[in-house]
């Protein structure tokens, strides 16, 4: 239950009242951006929160227990606030986002309502909407090590122990924002960089990275096609980083790369088709909670 700050609830309670909403937005990277609903500038709490930002919120959703509250909140582009490149290049995902309500007319009325965080945001021609949800969506993510049959880490990484040397390849065509060829990769063999991650070095696009859908070989060049369209048109001449991918299989971890000894998963481990097992008689010992495999 909230308690209201006692110079807002005064203001609450007299017959006229002049409120508006802010939004406080910290990025990931500790950028701190404010916006509000009123027609002037607010500043408390040494932010500045802009007017004029175009922001509209939708009516929010709540319900009891764990359930992810969300609302979604419509705005416009622009150089003074929220950029279309800025979005693109991920900037804004999980931000965190303050919500108050405050008297204009004195700022130091004011409550904080919630505290919620940017989950998808669906760009237009001019225009974005961001959908906000509660702290609840975080009882939706994995925590902890989870027993399946796949490896639970990342190739190159510290559980994984192979090593990931990025390769160098240059862009020769593009058919699409998600459709390019590369050149001086003729080494690698059809898929080796399937489900791994193209970064961009140089170009409009520099900065961002992708996972890569699929990778075909094709002589001395190759061609990829990406998982998600690039924010910029590529062009030709862009340089790029690739690293392998993994499809996370025992088989491909201990063949493919030679690393069956770091797996981090459980290949062995009985699946639901061994649970709707029957047992017959004179089948072989496998009810009795022996191997499996030997």
């Amino acid at each position: 239950m909230k308690t209201l700050h006692p110079g807002l609830a005064a203001h609450l309670a007299g017959g006229v009242t002049t409120l508006a909403r802010c939004w406080r937005l910290t990025r990931r990277d500790g950028a701190v951006m404010g916006f509000t609903d009123h027609d002037g500038d607010l500043a408390f709490d040494t932010v500045v929160h802009r007017a004029r930002s175009g922001l509209e919120p939708s009516e929010a959703e709540a319900e009891l227990g764990f359930a992810v509250a969300s609302l979604d909140v419509a705005g416009v582009l622009h150089s003074a606030g929220l950029t279309e490149a800025d979005i693109a290049r991920g900037l804004y995902d999980g931000a965190e986002v303050e919500i108050w309500l405050v008297d204009w007319s004195n700022p130091d009325n004011r409550q904080r309502l919630d505290v919620m965080v940017i989950g998808e945001i669906t760009r237009g021609d001019a225009g974005f909407v961001a959908e906000l949800r509660s702290a609840a969506h975080r009882f939706d993510e994995e925590r902890g090590r989870l027993f399946t049959g796949r490896c639970g880490a990342d190739l190159g990484d510290a559980r994984c122990r192979w090593p990931v040397v990025p390769v160098p390849a240059v862009v020769s065509a593009s058919t699409g924002p998600a459709h390019l060829v590369a050149l001086g990769l003729g080494a690698h063999a059809d898929g080796w960089f399937t489900g791994g991650k193209l970064a961009f070095t140089s170009g409009p696009n520099a900065g961002q990275a992708v996972e890569i859908r699929r990778h075909a070989r094709d002589g001395a060049a190759a061609s990829f096609e990406l998982w998600l369209d690039m924010p910029h048109p590529v062009e030709v001449g862009d340089t790029v980083l690739l690293t392998p991918g993994c499809d996370k299989s025992f088989a491909t971890c201990r063949e493919t790369f030679g690393n069956g000894v770091n797996f981090q998963g459980f290949p062995h481990m009985p699946g639901t088709d061994y649970l709707l097992q029957v047992v017959e008689p004179g089948a072989p010992r496998r009810f009795d909670g022996g191997s499996l495999f030997r």
